[in-house]
C-alpha cells in the first residue's frame, strides 16, 4: 500500500508537470506517466530483479506497489473512451496506438540497457 501511495503521488507530479510545457489537448500527461512507468518497471525487473539484487518484499513494493500506482492504465482507458465520447477517433487511436508501442518500447528499453550494463 505504500508504494501504490508513493507511486500515485508521483504519477499526479509529473502528469501534472507535463501540462506545464504541452496541450491539454492530448492526454500528454497519462502517455508520459504510462512510458515513464513502463520503463521503470522494466529496470526493476531486468536489471534488478534478474540479477537477485531484490528481495521478494522489496520486488512487490516497486513492482506492485510503486509502479501498480504510478502507471494510469485505467485513467488512460477513460480519456480515450472520452476522446471517443467526443468524436475525436484520430486522437483516440492514436492515445491507443502511441500508448501501446511506445510503452512497450520502454519496457524494450529496460531490457535492452539491463543487458549492457
Amino acid at each position: 500500500m505504500i508504494g501504490s501511495a508513493i507511486g500515485g503521488g508521483f504519477r499526479y507530479w509529473l502528469s501534472s508537470a507535463v501540462y506545464k510545457f504541452l496541450p491539454e489537448t492530448f492526454p500528454f500527461g497519462t502517455l508520459t506517466v504510462n512510458v515513464v512507468g513502463s520503463f521503470i518497471l522494466g529496470l526493476f525487473i531486468f536489471f534488478f530483479d534478474e540479477r537477485e539484487l531484490l528481495n521478494n518484499q522489496l520486488r512487490f513494493f516497486l513492482t506492485m506497489g510503486f509502479c501498480g500506482g504510478f502507471t494510469t492504465f485505467s485513467t488512460f482507458s477513460l480519456e480515450t473512451f472520452y476522446l471517443l465520447k467526443d468524436s475525436e477517433y484520430f486522437l483516440a487511436s492514436l492515445n491507443v496506438i502511441t500508448n501501446v508501442f511506445v510503452c512497450l518500447a520502454g519496457v524494450f528499453l529496460a531490457y535492452a540497457i539491463s543487458k549492457i550494463i
